[in-house]
């Protein structure tokens, strides 16, 4: 089941249970606006290359639509659509004022160079500006795009409508973006980790953790949960994976990626088959890399108690019905993975005041804004008698089927 389908799916489960009217479910379930332009850039050799851009603007009900830009080859209209759907119940689950969107661009990042990366940013743009702006729909970064992608964006924004720093959150700190930024995703899933815990009485120390997959959320949730104490056995990524019962030295294994070494060379654990990572024995499973990589080939072997869906939907509705009935607490994406969506809305606000804050100030609002979520995602699922994907999911979408019915939608 794609990406699309499992989302719809999940969405329909919990319009069911709040008993939500097939009027306004339908509505809610159809994106506002499906953008799909067609960006054309000289390459550094001087011929011409045609890349397809595409933007989903889902719902506005509850504020601006918010989401991210991703360069990837394989961007298709169905998963940048699940995707922006995932995002406005996301949004709505955090409490922040916004609804959801996604973008992309289908390249190989990889294979384009800085300038034609450059080049094709600011051609998208151009497609896209009349349809984006900080009332409107605020881009961020995603898979195959970082700071350097939004400065380029900002700046041929600005072009056309003057200074904005707040069209466009995930910014370099130099040009308005917010401190914490980076760390957010990672920082959110560890919090939203602690939350969990706390349920039944355990904490990170004394728990053991599995990382699947090392780009930003996973290495920030890696060294982070370090930090506080948890004992992570093994981690990994498409180019290998490592063990360690002991627990891995995670800031020795970072200096040791960052100065350019490959995992299978570093010296503090033992290679391991990455097929294994996510069967691996643990309390914890962090899964933070591409989507559907729990599925029914494996998730009957899923050793770990607790998993944090640190990706975007990384568990497919078969696993989750198997892990279910294995009595694996699942923390669903659209509350584990929200970091980087609410300290987004901090630079936004930092933005259109003209104040920055320091990162104590944004890691204690992160903190508050995941405390506040979890409490509230508890109470729905006390309240519908569901697990925690299908609380989380109701909660979102009572949030912004009440916000539509509110503006008067039928008119």
């Amino acid at each position: 089941m794609n990406a699309l389908a499992a989302t719809s799916r999940n969405f329909r489960q919990a319009a069911r249970l709040l008993g939500l009217d097939s009027k306004i479910e339908k509505s809610l379930l159809i994106p506002l606006r499906e953008i799909k332009v067609e960006c054309t850039i000289p390459k550094d050799d001087g011929t011409l290359a045609t890349f397809v851009g595409f933007r989903v603007q889902h719902d506005n009900a509850r504020g601006p639509m918010k989401g991210g830009i991703r360069y990837h080859p394989e961007v298709d209209p169905n998963e940048v659509n699940a995707l922006a759907q995932l995002m406005t119940w996301k949004t709505a689950v955090a409490a922040v004022p916004y609804g959801g969107a996604k973008g992309g661009i289908g390249c190989s990042p990889g294979e384009l160079s800085r300038s034609e990366l450059e080049r094709l940013t600011r051609v998208f743009t151009q497609k896209i500006h009349d349809l984006i702006g900080i009332n409107t729909d605020v881009p961020a970064p995603d898979m195959g795009t970082n700071a350097q992608t939004m400065a380029w964006m900002l700046d041929e924004y600005s072009k056309f409508h003057g200074h904005s720093p707040a069209v466009v959150t995930g910014k370099p700190i130099d040009l308005g973006g917010s401190l914490g930024r980076d760390a957010a995703t990672g920082r959110g899933a560890m919090y939203a980790t602690e939350n969990l815990l706390a349920e039944y009485g355990e904490s990170i120390p004394g728990s053991t953790f599995v990382i699947q997959g090392l780009g930003n959320v996973g290495s920030w949730a890696a060294k982070l949960i370090h930090q506080k104490g948890g004992k992570v056995i093994a981690v990994g990524d498409v180019t290998g994976a490592l063990r360690n019962k002991s627990g891995i030295d995670i800031p020795a294994l970072m200096k040791h990626r960052d100065e350019g070494g490959s995992l299978k060379d570093f010296h503090g654990a033992e290679v391991i088959d990455v097929a294994e990572l996510l069967v691996h024995e643990c309390d914890v499973l962090v899964p933070c890399a591409l989507g559907g990589v729990l599925n029914r080939e494996n998730a009957a072997d899923v050793k770990a108690r607790i998993i944090i869906e640190g990706a975007n939907h990384p568990t497919d509705t078969e696993a989750d019905e198997i892990l279910d009935k294995k009595g694996v607490i699942v923390l669903p994406d659209i509350y584990a993975n929200s970091g980087g969506v609410i300290v987004s809305y901090f630079e936004w606000v930092q933005n259109i005041q003209g104040f920055m804050w320091d990162e104590e100030k944004v890691n204690m609002e992160l903190q508050r804004y995941m405390k506040s979520a979890f409490q509230h995602i508890k109470a729905m699922c006390k309240s519908q008698n569901c697990n925690l994907r299908m609380g989380a999911f109701s909660l979102g979408v009572n949030r912004v089927a009440r916000a539509t019915l509110l503006r008067g939608w039928e008119a």
